[in-house]
């Protein structure tokens, strides 16, 4: 029998991140990784495996990551834990004593109940190394391509497929725009005219109703609308649901959503058995509802807690923000708390400042682009309750501010007296940056 102190079960961001956090805080204590799979793939990264990378390898978080810190790896599959004794057993037969678990089981894609869903070329994005290189190898001997979802991965993914393979690709989108889900009409509109100039077809407000094939194979993608697609492979994007059987198995308290339930230190309804990542269940950080957010940067929070926690609690978590950002075409999209949209249909009265400014002063230095910034803030209260910004790369850090605005409750007079550092080559005027002037639009718009 094998013991370990610690134990984490899964080896995705979050289990990863988990095992290295506990060895930094317990450095006395064995730390022992288990996975399943015999490489751990880095999920953001799965769209560019198809196209920017041209070595897929690329996409694997190395081994050494955890075993240079003296982290133990198995690979297996953890078939059952008995909580009373602290023991996990292994497939293979091997059992092994823990102090305290935390579970990482990730994710798994949800299929869609359409009729064909199980036709061949018809792939589902999993987070499995050789499943992911025989979608790689369908999508380069195929020519028409129905991507099924407009969130950040199909839109990713659509756009790898177009500029570096050229083929024929639409995406089938229910909502009424890509990234729907995400930002309020004004980007995703913004959005949209990137992926047309790119040539990527979208239907919207239309659902598929059917795959159809021929001698098992995929052939059409008929929609609601009676219109019929084309389509020598279709690519399933839409959402994930928590893996958890091995949770349920063992008695452990699932939330309305489907993940194991934690409060906010990430310790599960057994104190000795901590959660993180796409299989623990998210509470809004507005309203403490549970929210169905899936994100790598989350799991990784919620890692870093959990493993910070095991012996002594020394953190905690305080709700799900929600920040995503995302290239497509010559722009980067981001987006962080709630939209416009959505404060409203959680009950907020809402200002709201929108500007945009060139992210070079004077506008005339080469590599400019404009900033467009949209901050929205509780009329009442004047707290940031969301941003959502477009432009050039330097939007990817900005969202990660508007993320620590909100984080710390910041006010719309707080961000209006906001002091930035600025230079001619690397951002806006420091008279127009644009994050101040939309705070300072909004404070204008209370008082008006």
């Amino acid at each position: 029998m094998k013991k370990a102190e610690i134990v984490i079960v899964g080896g995705g961001p979050a289990g990863i991140t988990a095992a290295v956090t506990a060895r930094r805080h317990y450095p006395d204590k064995k730390v022992l990784l288990i996975r399943n799979a015999e490489k751990s793939i880095v999920p953001c990264g799965i769209p560019y495996m198809f196209g920017t990378l041209k070595d897929p390898t690329q996409n694997i978080n190395p081994d050494s990551m955890l075993l240079s810190r003296g982290i133990d790896l198995i690979i297996d599959q953890v078939n059952s834990v008995d909580r009373k004794a602290k023991k996990v057993f292994l497939e293979k037969g091997e059992e092994i004593t823990y102090e305290k678990l935390i579970l990482a089981t990730g994710s798994i894609p949800k299929p869609p109940e359409i009729p064909g869903i199980n036709l061949d070329n018809v792939y589902l994005v999993k987070k499995e190394w050789k499943y992911l290189l025989n979608l790689r190898r369908a999508i380069e001997t195929s020519e028409k391509i129905v991507i099924i979802g407009g969130g950040f991965v199909g839109v990713e993914i659509a756009e790898e497929i177009k500029i570096h393979h050229r083929k024929d690709v639409s995406i089938v989108e229910v909502l009424p725009y890509p990234l729907y889900n995400s930002f309020d009409e004004t980007f995703c509109f913004e959005a949209a005219q990137e992926l047309e100039a790119m040539g990527i077809k979208f239907y919207t407000d239309v659902k598929v109703e059917r795959i159809i094939g021929t001698n098992g194979k995929v052939k059409e993608v008929e929609l609601s609308d009676g219109t019929v697609l084309p389509a020598d492979l279709v690519i399933v994007s839409i959402g994930v649901a928590p893996l958890v059987d091995l949770a349920k198995s063992i008695g452990l308290e699932i939330g309305p959503l489907g993940g194991v339930l934690a409060d906010r230190t990430m310790t599960t309804s057994d104190p000795d058995i901590f959660v993180c990542g796409d299989c623990a269940e998210k509470f809004s950080f507005f309203n403490g509802r549970p929210v169905p957010v899936k994100l790598a940067s989350v799991a990784a929070t919620e890692a870093r807690i959990a493993g910070a926690n095991l012996y002594s609690k020394r953190r905690a978590i305080l709700g799900t923000i929600g920040v995503f950002s995302s290239k497509i075409g010559k722009k980067v999209f981001a987006v962080a708390g709630l939209t416009e949209r959505h404060a409203e249909e959680e009950g907020f009265e809402v200002i709201v400042g929108e500007t945009s400014a060139p992210n070079r002063h004077p506008s005339v230095l080469p590599g400019v682009q404009d900033v467009h910034v949209m901050l929205i803030f509780d009329k009442h209260t004047e707290t940031l309750l969301g941003g959502e910004v477009s432009g050039g790369e330097s939007v990817a850090e900005l969202i990660n501010l508007i993320s620590a605005c909100l984080l710390h409750r910041m006010t719309a007079t707080n961000m209006a007296a906001f002091q930035m550092g600025t230079h001619p080559m690397l951002t806006s005027s420091p008279g127009g940056y644009p994050l101040v002037v939309a705070a300072e639009l909004a404070v204008v718009q209370k008082y008006s």
